[in-house]
């Protein structure tokens, strides 16, 4: 049985937004549909936060399906910095290095000045790595998963000299240009929409120490057909691509009691027997979700330009948009809460 059309489906999560600019974006099967309320269209650039970690998942693969890294790696082949143990690049696509949230000393800095509105704004990559030899991992690398935005960023530090190629170019280059993607860049010089936070107008948001965390802005319409190529890697790009596209939503590891996954960064959640893929993201304005379901080619991307109240509501309600979007059988269940990041 199929669902309901999209536009009905996705109407309540464009209004239940609180952003005063929202774009939601859906495929399932031949339906698309970019959907906008206030000032904003479709090309419209909105700051992703952490969506930005699926990105440099992707990237991660690309580099490795042309040989240029392997996962196994260690990340001392790229870093000449005192790595406080033996973590893999494929620990930090898989939050399993074992390193903390964010680097040590980070917190502390942030609060004395942009806390309020650009916590990393300050922080270089030099300070990124020159905090390695004295950080403490939570636990022995490849035994527990800890989210860690410093590992993404790492992560993002290590392909970099793994090509000679800053992060934001190596990225335009390999994966956003390739999939076409005019909107998408790491660049917070270029216009974009205006973030709030508690009503309140936000700056630009920076994060020049560890880009591959949480740099990218991109538009509706660009998540939409990134999206549609991880649905469809075969119609992508280059073969290093396509085989990207598929990988890193090959499950790498499972959660405990859950019956979760974790591919490369995206959170897979079993929904009725097939795989539901989903990851969110934030900034001091904005909030972002994207997921899919490969099996009945639904996709759905989310964008306001607000910031998340503690229990997330709209990225909630956009996980449960996605479940009602997929084509259910009569009787189903009704769609569950994601749990975690």
């Amino acid at each position: 049985m199929s669902g309901p059309p999209l536009d009905t489906c996705m109407h309540p999560l464009l209004e239940a937004a609180k952003g005063t600019g929202t774009a939601v974006a859906a495929v399932r099967g031949d339906e698309r549909v970019v959907l906008c309320r206030g000032p904003v269209e479709p090309s419209t650039r909105f700051e992703t936060g952490s969506l930005t970690k699926t990105f440099t998942a992707l990237l991660l693969a690309e580099l490795a399906a042309r040989g240029e890294v392997r996962y196994d790696d260690p990340l001392t082949r790229y870093l000449p910095h005192s790595v406080p143990g033996p973590i893999s690049l494929l620990h930090l696509a898989t939050h399993t290095s074992g390193l903390p949230r964010l680097p040590p000393g980070m917190l502390s800095r942030a609060a004395r000045s942009g806390w309020f509105s650009n916590p990393y704004a300050d922080y270089s990559p030099d300070d990124a790595l020159a905090a390695l030899p004295r950080t403490r991992l939570h636990h022995r690398p490849g035994t527990h998963v800890h989210y860690s935005n410093y590992g993404a960023g790492l992560l993002g530090h290590a392909l970099s000299h793994a090509t000679g190629t800053d992060y934001p170019i190596l990225l335009a280059e390999r994966v956003l240009a390739p999939l076409g993607l005019a909107d998408t860049d790491c660049d917070p010089n270029h216009p974009q929409a205006s973030g709030h936070w508690r009503g309140r107008a936000r700056p630009p948001w920076r994060i020049p120490g560890l880009p591959a965390a949480g740099a990218l802005r991109s538009s509706a319409r660009d998540l939409l057909n990134t999206l549609t190529a991880l649905l469809a890697p075969e119609t992508a790009g280059p073969l290093s691509l396509r085989t990207a596209l598929t990988e890193v939503q090959r499950p790498r590891l499972a959660l405990p009691r859950t019956g979760n996954r974790l591919c490369l960064i995206w959170n897979l959640r079993p929904r009725q027997g097939r795989p539901l893929l989903h990851h969110s993201g934030a900034t001091r304005g904005f909030t972002a979700f994207a997921g899919f379901l490969p099996h009945s080619g639904t996709a759905l991307a989310a964008l306001t330009n607000t910031a998340p109240t503690p229990l997330a509501p709209f990225v909630q309600a956009s996980y449960e948009t996605l479940c009602l979007l997929d084509e259910q059988p009569a009787g189903s269940s009704p769609p569950t809460r994601p749990q975690g990041y």
